[in-house]
């Protein structure tokens, strides 16, 4: 058999024939939707309790529907390798409720405040993909959590799992005052026909969509699997420019663009066209060389976009020309205009970190002082929409005194946080905590300090916090302290920016976690002292002596 063939016979890609699993995920995923186990946990496992939840379920299809084991309270980080998953399960579970394009109304948001303090012990993390996440769930509360979310129009269907995941578009959809197209029709029409449908429910891996016509880029469409991001062409005509083949985790790759103009109407089946090629053509054998981004880097654009043209359209796209540059802020923190007269407020949890009494807060202001729309962002952050001008400093200042601030400092408002080692069964360090108590510390550190610039905690190598792509990244693992004891620190990363760069990793740069605060203060204080006028940290990181990055 010649070479090239025995490697594509051992991706397992479908579309060549392959259809034989050829691991144990792609075994459980053959022998059983998982979209089907939805009947189960209703009839089965909400009744007769964790004990008789098939492990196939547990460990596997329960993702289909949001539902991860939590990590067992104890479990020291250097375990997280050794440890079965038997071993590192706990009887609870995170659930992610999805939240496609970040779009809440006071209704909704209150539902998630309920569940969170009548189910999951007043717990609420927003997610840097627009999701809240819950912990503590039992599978015999998860009917009656179910039944509330449906009742308000959410769910937690495919908000996991090797499925089409939560769709993230930009907060300020249908009211900024830059927007170049407003993205909500197409994802409310992607989610409608596509999500929970066995059509793409046995994927290879994740998927991860974003659709905005955002002018700040908020959604960072150069990470995402699929990425439509709105543009004007040389006809006037308003649509999307395609991205397809982002991904972080222990292979970093950027999107590639595809060169092709997608009108607003025919995006659901562009979406669907794509998606198809990473079904059928997506690399099966090995979880981690799984995500489209490897079959990008194989192919390239102008195949990818020859097969999707010819295979699964049956139609040339037209060519189509670039997004304008990102806003140096991505965030959409603060008191800004909306194109109808009235004001957004943007405000900053610490590290995405909420509680279920915090939502119910911030749903009855933004009803006092809104029109009661909120919106999560992509950074943890969340979105009041349509404030009367001489409503946004009252809220501003009902924010302020629960601790969600509307003009945060530059460490408030661009550290992110993984879950970490509290809920994780990944995890290896504390990461939640960790970030903010650096927050404090360095906002008590560094009051003046007034420059861009971000810093992502992840407690593992996976990328969740997008460590790859922040000024500073710090990548969760073991280290050795100066006593010569083996002790929870980071790797570093330095001067990433999305879309054009990756962190650079400088040799047997780590610290403890007891170090952390002290380490980041420190190369913070080189670059304000040395940056030119206007010089960003990524660049400053580019030329600067390697002693200065220690």
């Amino acid at each position: 058999m010649p070479p090239a063939t025995r490697r594509k016979r051992g991706e397992g890609q479908w579309a060549l024939g392959y259809r034989e699993p050829l691991n144990k995920n792609e075994e459980n995923k053959k022998n059983d939707d998982g979209l089907n186990v939805r009947r189960r946990i209703l009839d089965i496992y909400s009744k007769q309790g964790f004990d008789s939840i098939d492990p196939a379920d547990l460990r596997g299809r329960f993702r289909w529907y949001g539902l991860y084991t939590q990590r067992r309270p104890g479990i020291d980080g250097g375990k997280t390798a050794v440890l079965s998953d038997e071993e590192l399960d706990d009887r609870y579970f995170m659930l992610r409720v999805r939240i496609d394009g970040g779009q809440l109304d006071a209704a909704q948001l209150r539902t998630i405040a309920d569940i969170s303090v009548k189910y999951a012990r007043g717990t609420a993390d927003i997610t840097d993909r627009q999701n809240i996440q819950l912990h503590w769930i039992e599978i015999e509360n998860v009917p009656a959590i179910w039944e509330a979310l449906e009742a308000v129009g959410l769910s937690t269907t495919e908000a996991c799992g090797d499925t089409p995941r939560v769709i993230i578009g930009c907060p300020l959809a249908g009211i900024a005052a830059d927007e170049v197209i407003d993205g909500t029709p197409q994802i409310r029409e992607v989610a409608e026909r596509y999500i929970g449908s066995p059509e793409f429910s046995n994927l290879p891996r994740k998927f991860k969509t974003a659709i905005s016509g955002c002018g700040a880029h908020c959604t960072v469409h150069e990470i995402n699997d699929v990425a439509f991001v709105g543009v004007v062409n040389d006809e006037g005509e308003v649509g999307y420019d395609l991205f397809v083949g982002g991904g972080l985790s222990t292979n970093p790759m950027f999107a590639r663009r595809l060169g092709a103009f997608v009108a607003p109407e025919r995006l659901p089946e562009v979406w669907a066209g794509v998606t198809s090629i990473f079904r059928d053509y997506g690399y099966r054998r090995m979880r981690h060389r799984a995500r489209i981004k490897f079959l990008m880097a194989d192919w390239g654009p102008e195949k990818f976009r020859e097969v999707l043209e010819k295979e699964y359209l049956g139609y040339a796209l037209p060519d189509g020309p670039p997004p304008a540059p990102p806003l140096p802020h991505r965030d959409h923190v603060g008191v800004h205009p909306q194109r109808d007269g009235l004001f957004y407020v943007g405000f900053a949890p610490r590290a995405g970190r909420v509680n279920g009494e915090l939502l119910h807060t911030i749903a009855d202001l933004a009803e006092r002082y809104g029109s009661g729309r909120v919106r999560t962002t992509a950074e943890q952050k969340m979105v009041i929409l349509d404030v009367p001008a001489e409503n946004t400093e009252p809220l501003a200042g009902e924010l302020a005194r629960h601790d969600l601030q509307v003009r945060p400092s530059t460490f408030r408002r661009q550290t992110m946080a993984c879950t970490g080692i509290e809920y994780c069964k990944l995890a290896i360090v504390e990461t939640k905590q960790r970030a903010m108590d650096l927050i404090d510390e360095l906002e008590k550190r560094l009051p003046d300090f007034d420059q861009p610039l971000t810093i992502n905690v992840n407690g593992c190598p996976n990328a969740c916090a997008r460590i790859q792509v922040a000024d500073i990244g710090l990548k969760g693992q073991l280290v050795v302290d100066e006593n010569g004891d083996q002790v929870e620190g980071f790797q570093i990363h330095l001067g990433g920016q999305v879309g054009a760069s990756f962190g650079k990793k400088v040799r047997g740069l780590k610290t403890t976690s007891a170090g952390l605060t002290d380490y980041v203060e420190r190369v913070v204080r080189r670059y304000d002292e040395q940056r030119r006028d206007g010089e960003s940290f990524a660049d400053w990181v580019g030329r600067a002596d390697e002693a200065d990055l220690r």
